[in-house]
């Protein structure tokens, strides 16, 4: 099954590389493991990964870019970029899909690192009367609470997030809410529940954003 998240490495021309790690969602755990000596997260330095990311981040393509002398054995992050040079707000709007990527990982050039974990909006699973919702460009993204290297609350607000979606989808088949003032209940109430995090709302039932 996996835990699957997208890395979003800063480029120096201030666009972002995306990149997939199949296991790097759970616990957050690439947050204090991407660095510039194991920017794919290796269990040791590697210097043909270093290579190759630093090739990555100067070039427009992938393809241009050798993986002869990289080593992929141990690292959590895939080596070859999903994209090169997109931004963030296409990552959020477009590549990142709230229903299956856990996390995501905004990694700057300085290796300082937001880790955000995702929350789908979607009601379709929640609500008989909804068929389907869109798993793109329809979520939150929130950092959470971090102390002696470990996030504090992440089990809980995931766990809040799930009962209140369970529930608010049961209210637009008792017809208290339209599908989109449900969403908007759940997401005023959602960060309501955060204090002092950075998050960022994509809703694809609006043409500006929450």
């Amino acid at each position: 099954m996996g835990h699957r998240a997208l890395i979003a490495y800063e480029r120096p021309d201030e666009l972002y590389n995306l990149h997939y790690t199949h296991w790097g969602g759970l616990n957050l755990r690439l947050k204090t493991t991407l660095s510039p000596g194991t920017p794919y997260g290796e269990t040791e330095p590697i210097t043909g990964n270093r290579r190759a990311f630093g090739r990555f981040l100067e070039e427009s393509t992938s393809e241009s870019v050798s993986l002869v002398e990289t080593d992929s054995q141990y690292a959590d992050v895939d080596i070859t970029p999903l994209e090169t040079r997109v931004t963030l707000e296409g990552i959020l709007s477009e590549h990142l899909d709230y229903e299956v990527h856990e996390a995501l990982y905004v990694v700057n050039l300085d290796f300082d690192i937001e880790a955000y974990r995702t929350f789908a909006l979607g009601f379709g699973d929640f609500a008989r009367s909804v068929d389907s919702s869109p798993r793109r460009g329809h979520g939150v993204v929130s950092t959470i609470r971090w102390y002696d290297g470990e996030p504090v609350g992440d089990a809980y607000i995931r766990g809040w997030f799930a009962g209140a979606r369970e529930l608010t989808g049961v209210m637009i088949d008792q017809d208290v809410f339209t599908e989109r003032q449900a969403t908007t209940f759940l997401v005023q109430r959602f960060l309501s529940k955060l204090r002092n995090q950075t998050s960022h709302v994509r809703r694809a039932d609006q043409p500006t954003r929450a």
